[in-house]
């Protein structure tokens, strides 16, 4: 059997160590995107994707009933089993970027899967589902032990409670340094908009490990 893959140990090393592009060159940068049952991580990924999209989709059968709940969901007919994958380029952000954009299956039995696809990344979206906010307690607590710089992205679905992100932090437990913003998965612009304050994120925890004189890791550069 494979041994498992370790958990990586300092995400932020990605931006800290990566070798500088060439002039006129992007900058290339792996992230996550993840969430509960249903968050809406396939869909997002779509969104914003300049290329049709990898995805992994399988129509939801009888023999996952027991543990694939739809309550809320009850028009979900398929769910991701591996990963979606998606690319965008920014060229015209401040530092010109191409992100690879990877979602992760929503249950919990995928968590291995998770850590994996966590390689390489300089950070992760957490899409929120307000309908369902106790699903996004296992990746919100799973990136808090990796150490790998997170935003929370709450899906605004229709018909939805609208709530401040204050009150989701609040019930959520999330430091104040964590971002939480509010988003339609279904839109590019709301999409692209969380992606670069998930960059900026990342590069301020960047910048704070190196002032507290943390020495470069490449634990997270073999993706």
């Amino acid at each position: 059997m494979p041994l498992p893959t370790p958990k990586p140990d300092d995400p932020a090393a990605v931006l800290r160590s990566s070798p500088p592009p060439r002039a006129g060159a992007p900058t290339v940068l792996k992230i996550v995107i993840a969430g509960g049952f249903g968050a809406g991580k396939t869909t997002a990924v779509g969104a914003v994707s300049e290329i049709t999209p990898l995805s992994t989709e399988e129509y939801l059968t009888e023999a996952s009933a027991d543990v694939d709940s739809l309550a809320g969901l009850e028009s979900k007919r398929t769910t991701t089993v591996a990963f979606d994958f998606g690319r965008l380029s920014l060229p015209d952000a401040p530092m010109p970027l191409e992100l690879f954009l990877f979602g992760t299956p929503g249950q919990d039995r995928f968590v291995d899967l998770w850590y994996d696809l966590s390689r390489g990344a300089v950070g992760a979206v957490v899409l929120v589902d307000t309908r369902r906010l106790e699903s996004s307690f296992t990746p919100v607590s799973f990136f808090e032990d990796i150490g790998l710089p997170f935003v929370v992205a709450v899906n605004q679905f229709e018909g939805a409670h609208r709530y401040h992100p204050e009150q989701v932090r609040a019930a959520l437990e999330l430091p104040a340094a964590v971002p939480v913003v509010t988003c339609d998965a279904r839109d590019t612009n709301h999409v692209a908009g969380v992606l670069l304050a998930l960059v900026d994120h990342a590069v301020n925890c960047a910048a704070t490990t190196n002032r507290a004189g943390h020495a470069p890791s490449t634990t997270l550069q073999d993706a």
